[in-house]
C-alpha cells in the first residue's frame, strides 16, 4: 500500500475507534435511541448531497427496500445497541466487541448462504467466539448502573450489534451487488433516519442535552460516520474490499487508546487478552491468517 493509503486506513480505524469514545460522552444525555436516530439523520444530511454531486442518487430508486433492510441492520439497529453498552461498559470494551462482526458474517453466511467455510474458518470461529466467552464471563454482572443498564446486558447487545452487521454484509452482498457504494452508505443512512425518526421523538430527553454532548454527537455523525464511510469507499476503490477490511484490526487499538487517553478507561490484562484471542479468530475467519497445511508424506 502507498503511504496515502496507509494513512487514510489509520485515520478510518482512528474515527471508528473514536465513535465509542463519542457514544459513551453522549448516550447519557440523549439516550441510546435519540443518539442513534441523530446520528445517522447528520450522516445522511453530508452524504446525500455528495451522493446527488456524483449523480449516482438514481440508485436510491431502483433500490430502496433493499436500502431500507440494510439501514435498519447495519445503521439503526446497531448504533442504538452500541448506545445502550456505552451506559455500562467502556468504549475500549465496545470497540473490541466490534471486532466480531466478521464472526457474525461467516455464521450468517454459512447458515443462511450455504457458504461452507474452510477448515480456516472453522477454527477461526472457534476461537474468536472463545475469547468472547472469556470476555463475556469477566464482565458478566448483572449490577445495574445509574441508567438501568447492566454490564452484561451492555455485552450482549454489542454482540447484537455485530450480528447486525454480519446479517447486513451478507443482505448487501446478496441484494445491493453492482450498486455504488457511495449511494449504499447515503441510502442506507437515510433509510435509518426515516426508521429512527418516530423513536427519537418519542424518546427526546426531558432535560436538554448540554453542549459536551451535543460536539459529541456532532464528530460521531459527520466524522465517524458520514466522513469514514468516504474513507472506507475510497479504500474499497483503490485496495479492494480485502484490503479495506483490515481496519478491524485497528479499531479496538485506538478505541482503548481514545477510551484511556480522554476517558481515563483502564485497559485490564483479561481486556488485553480477550482482544488478541478475538483479533487471531478474526485473522483466521477472513484469511489474513492461515493456519500451517500438513505435509504430504
Amino acid at each position: 500500500m502507498r503511504a496515502l493509503d496507509i494513512a487514510e486506513l489509520l485515520a478510518l480505524a482512528a474515527l471508528w475507534g473514536a465513535s465509542f469514545l463519542f457514544m459513551r460522552l453522549g448516550a447519557g444525555e440523549f439516550g441510546p435511541v435519540a443518539l442513534a436516530g441523530l446520528r445517522v439523520a447528520g450522516a445522511a444530511a453530508l452524504l446525500l448531497p455528495l451522493l446527488a454531486w456524483r449523480r449516482q442518487a438514481a440508485a436510491l430508486g431502483t433500490h430502496w427496500r433493499a436500502l431500507l433492510i440494510v439501514g435498519a441492520l447495519n445503521s439503526a439497529l446497531p448504533f442504538a445497541l452500541y448506545a445502550m453498552a456505552a451506559l455500562a461498559i467502556s468504549a475500549g470494551l465496545s470497540a473490541i466487541l466490534n471486532a466480531t462482526a466478521p464472526l457474525w458474517g461467516a455464521v450468517v453466511a454459512w447458515l443462511w448462504l450455504g457458504d461452507r467455510p474452510t477448515r480456516d474458518r472453522l477454527v477461526g470461529l472457534a476461537v474468536g467466539f472463545g475469547g468472547v466467552a472469556a470476555l463475556a464471563w469477566d464482565k458478566a454482572s448483572l449490577r445495574t448502573t445509574e441508567a438501568g443498564v447492566s454490564p452484561a446486558l451492555a455485552v450482549a447487545a454489542c454482540l447484537g450489534a455485530t450480528l447486525c452487521y454480519g446479517f447486513a454484509a451478507n443482505y448487501t452482498r446478496r441484494m445491493l451487488e453492482g450498486v455504488p457504494p457511495l449511494a449504499v452508505a447515503a441510502g442506507s443512512q437515510g433509510a435509518a433516519a426515516l426508521l429512527l425518526a418516530l423513536p427519537t421523538a418519542a424518546l427526546w430527553p426531558a432535560t436538554p442535552p448540554g453542549a459536551a454532548a451535543w460536539a459529541a454527537l456532532a464528530a460521531l455523525a459527520l466524522l465517524c460516520t458520514g466522513v469514514a464511510y468516504v474513507l472506507y469507499f475510497r479504500l474499497i476503490l483503490r485496495l479492494g474490499a480485502a484490503r479495506a477490511i483490515t481496519v478491524t484490526f485497528l479499531i479496538p487499538v485506538f478505541g482503548v487508546l481514545w477510551g484511556a487517553l480522554l476517558l481515563d478507561e483502564r485497559p485490564t490484562a483479561s481486556m488485553a487478552a480477550g482482544c488478541a484471542v478475538i483479533l487471531a479468530g478474526t485473522a483466521l475467519v477472513t484469511g489474513a491468517l492461515t493456519l500451517p497445511r500438513p505435509r504430504k508424506p
